[in-house]
């Protein structure tokens, strides 16, 4: 439940504050006989991201054996990617996130008029919403249906009461801070999705476990248990790994690590030539 709750609530933020900039820059240009254009948007949007989660779940549901080891690990895998892409995303964009935002809004407002604005709440909304539905696909498989459902609902409402409270109620947040946080969890939560991807894999033969398990930790805390429940929902805990799964799971951490610290030595020299 953690774990779709933490997602959607990043997932949902984000397209609230497009949408939220995007009604705000309408204000104060006296534009508002477009809002309901940016809601139009938003609503078609959603349309479209609940499709994708139904059909997500359908297949997921329908699939049995082999088939479905395979279904579950190819998703893992996809929502882990998606997850280290939006990592590296906002390390890049991190320090100028909002105003980089409302700069698209502005934009779109004034070369693309009511299409423009449609396009920009719908494509912020769907691609946050396809991406959550993955996401909570994945969830799903590493806790159960209704947990993901339940968190990732909650987390909907908390993004939208949390937009509502940015350009309503004139509530501050670092949105830097909250999203360098929220990063460094789903780091944990990507690496565990990947591990899970590949014992998938080891389970239908593509990828060998070499060492079919490393440790056992089950006789002090076993997977199935409540406390090892909650930690493979959110750090993708194995208490019998492969040895495969350990490597992927280091492997995984390690090219984080030098990825972000490579895309951070390129950000400080552009922000510093920009400052100057």
């Amino acid at each position: 439940m953690i774990p779709s709750f933490l997602l959607a609530l990043r997932e949902g933020l984000e397209a609230a504050l497009i949408v939220g900039l995007a009604l705000g820059v309408l204000k104060k240009m006296n534009r508002q006989q477009f809002v309901p254009t940016v809601w139009a948007g938003v609503g078609m949007a959603t349309a479209v991201s609940l499709i994708a989660a139904f059909i997500l779940h359908w297949i997921g549901a329908e699939l049995e054996g082999t088939a479905e080891q395979l279904f579950e690990g190819i998703t893992m895998f996809l929502a882990s990617a998606v997850l280290t892409w939006m990592i590296f995303w906002m390390a890049r964009q991190g320090r100028q996130v909002q105003t980089s935002l409302q700069a698209d809004v502005q934009s779109a407002l004034v070369q693309g008029g009511k299409w423009g604005l449609f396009a920009i709440s719908f494509f912020a909304v769907v691609r946050e919403g396809i991406e959550t539905a993955l996401f909570l696909t994945a969830a799903a498989m590493t806790s159960s249906a209704q947990q993901a459902l339940i968190g990732g609902l909650t987390g909907l409402a908390a993004a939208a009461l949390l937009g509502w409270l940015l350009f309503a109620a004139s509530v501050r947040l670092n949105l830097r801070r909250f999203f360098q946080v929220t990063s460094v969890l789903l780091i944990l939560f990507a690496a565990g999705l990947f591990a899970h991807g590949i014992h998938e894999f080891n389970e239908v033969g593509l990828i060998p476990g070499i060492i079919e398990h490393v440790w056992d930790m089950n006789h002090i805390l076993h997977e199935k248990s409540t406390a090892g429940l909650l930690l493979t929902a959110l750090f993708g805990y194995n208490g019998n790994p492969s040895l495969t799964e350990v490597l992927g799971y280091a492997g995984y951490f390690l090219a984080i690590i030098l990825g972000l610290r490579l895309a951070d030595r390129r950000t400080n020299p552009a922000l510093e030539a920009t400052a100057s």
